[in-house]
């Protein structure tokens, strides 16, 4: 079992502790307090809260007019938590551009398949049929949600899901999700950069609120086109 310090005290990098491994004790533990694994290749693993965070607030969400009529008019279909090693896997495997590899690691994908058995990590999945067009997953932080990866096979595949999950939080109660490191496309529908104190204590009123996120979620969660 780690014992993480103060990720408060961690440089404007946010590195908060090297070591340990990815049981579902550690992770679980990591999320609540706002830090995260991120494995570099030739250290051991290790665990970050940067300095500045990215966050989307729903009230300050922006779909895109062109993002809006894709939705409307896809023919993709979209459940929760129906799939998690294969969205996992395929966010491993799509690649991206300007990316070389990928962070999600054989053992990544290993401890966030057992995290996501014992409930904790989830996911959405777009289907075109019985195949994957896209997806997206993340972690339950004890009633506050961390985006963490996404992947699409289909144009707009991973985009729409997002707004699916954003709607499936918004109807349980949650107005944000934590998605760590900002991207363009984030920036685009309205995401923001906050310090990591401003994160930090958005987690812990978050929490506070003992939100219910996916345990009462009836299997298979499907949501409307």
């Amino acid at each position: 079992m780690i014992r993480f310090p103060d990720p408060r005290l961690a440089g404007d990098e946010g590195l908060v502790a090297v070591g340990g491994s990815l049981t579902t004790d550690n992770l679980l533990r990591a999320y609540r307090h706002g830090i995260f694994p991120w494995p570099i290749e030739g250290w051991p693993l290790t665990w970050f809260c940067p300095g500045e965070r990215a966050i989307l607030q729903f009230d300050e969400l922006h779909v895109p007019r062109s993002l809006a009529r894709e939705r409307k008019r896809t023919s993709l279909r979209f459940t929760i938590d129906q799939d998690f090693r294969g969205v996992i896997t395929a966010c491993a495997r799509v690649p991206r551009p300007g990316e070389d590899g990928t962070w999600i690691t054989p053992e990544m994908i290993r401890a966030y398949c057992e995290f996501h058995r014992e409930g904790h990590a989830h996911s959405v999945e777009a289907w075109d049929g019985d195949e994957l067009a896209g997806g997206i997953y993340g972690v339950d932080a004890g009633g506050a949600f961390a985006g963490e990866s996404m992947f699409y096979l289909q144009p707009h595949a991973s985009k729409i899901a997002l707004l699916h999950l954003i709607d499936y939080l918004r109807d349980r109660g949650l107005d944000w999700i934590d998605i760590q490191v900002m991207t363009s496309h984030m920036e685009a529908l309205g995401a923001k950069i906050i310090s990591r104190d401003a994160y930090l204590e958005k987690l812990a009123l978050t929490r506070a609120r003992g939100l219910t996120l996916f345990a009462d979620q009836p299997k298979p969660y499907r949501t409307s086109n």
